[in-house]
């Protein structure tokens, strides 16, 4: 394991968190350059297909320099496949707007409510499955969470309440606060799950700010990290998941099996050590959200469940993440 200590924090002369999101690369062309594939004109989109492009330098410098095959440039460079239309991919792909309960407010499964807290990340992943999501329209953060709140309160079935989005770390802590203060009211709410990108993208997002908000919450926590390749993680990643475990909170991580980025078991093994190293464990391995503007994601279900068997051959049963598929209108996630 990691030995970074639980309680570490952030050097007071550490950059803000803010000013390096304001930084992140947004031109296709200056992203090769960076990576050292300035030459390559043939790697460059026609145009983004509608979905910016946004990546931190944190995470641009960990990838391979000179690869255009590396994992993680392939996860945020647009391509021009993105343009291909397949039966089946769709704009809305999990079926969110049905579930719709609220402004920003999705109930799909019971005891569990979710909330589109934020539409901003700070890296857009060309598989996102809510890349077509209408955020103008379906922010929960609104009006002090007022409509969200509201909801949670006239039913006291819900027990654990998911942010998600977006990235709802893309807020400002006092913004989650204004949530976590309502919630107090909610006696029947007692577990809170974050779905976030941040620590694994942008680690200075867990400052010292947003772990003394942790660390108050009367709350059991949840944060489910997003990485789908090892070389996600740094020693900057290894320390802000330290200083979650030591504000008392359970990481998990969830990926999604991608074409070119993750798909053979040698790839998925070293992820499952490298998150257990650095206290993280594997969750869920997401067969793609068949959205729109991914197909080249795309990974058969045959091979997916080679894969699965694969990585129970040769990994501990708490380091092997459940395969499943998300079903529109599914009262829960389908297991492959």
């Amino acid at each position: 394991m990691i030995t970074a200590s639980p309680h570490s924090r952030l050097s007071p002369t550490a950059p803000d968190w803010r000013d390096l999101w304001r930084d992140a690369i947004t031109d296709a062309g200056e992203l090769l350059q960076a990576v050292g594939l300035g030459h390559r004109a043939d790697l460059l989109p026609a145009d983004d297909a509608g979905f910016a492009l946004r990546v931190p330098r944190g995470f641009v410098a960990r990838m391979r320099r000179n690869d255009p095959n590396d994992p993680l440039l392939l996860q945020v460079l647009p391509q021009r496949a993105e343009h291909d239309h397949a039966e089946g991919f769709t704009v809305d792909a999990v079926g969110d707007l049905a579930a719709r309960a609220g402004q920003g407010f999705l109930h799909k499964y019971d005891g569990r409510a979710l909330l589109i807290a934020s539409g901003s990340c700070a890296v857009n992943c060309r598989y996102c499955f809510r890349r077509h999501f209408p955020y103008g329209e379906e922010i929960a953060a609104a009006a002090q969470w007022r409509d969200a709140l509201a909801h949670l309160k006239a039913d006291p079935s819900i027990r654990e309440l998911i942010l998600s989005g977006g990235d709802p770390l893309a807020l400002a802590t006092h913004k989650l606060a204004e949530l976590t203060r309502g919630l107090a009211e909610l006696p029947h709410v007692i577990r809170l799950r974050i779905h976030t990108r941040l620590p694994v993208v942008l680690p200075e997002r867990i400052d010292e700010a947003f772990i003394n908000w942790l660390d108050a919450l009367p709350l059991q926590k949840v944060v489910v990290l997003h990485a789908n390749h090892a070389n996600e993680f740094d020693a900057g990643v290894d320390a802000a998941c330290a200083r979650l475990r030591g504000a008392g909170v359970t990481l998990l991580n969830q990926s999604v099996l991608l074409h070119g980025i993750n798909d053979d078991v040698d790839t998925l093994v070293e992820l499952s050590e490298r998150m257990f190293a650095t206290g993280v464990l594997p969750y869920y391995l997401h067969q793609l959200d068949r959205v729109q503007g991914a197909t080249h994601f795309e990974v058969g279900d045959g091979l997916a469940l080679e894969l699965q068997q694969a990585l129970q051959a040769r990994l501990p049963g708490y380091l092997v993440p459940r395969f499943v598929r998300e079903v529109a209108g599914d009262a829960a996630k389908r297991p492959l």
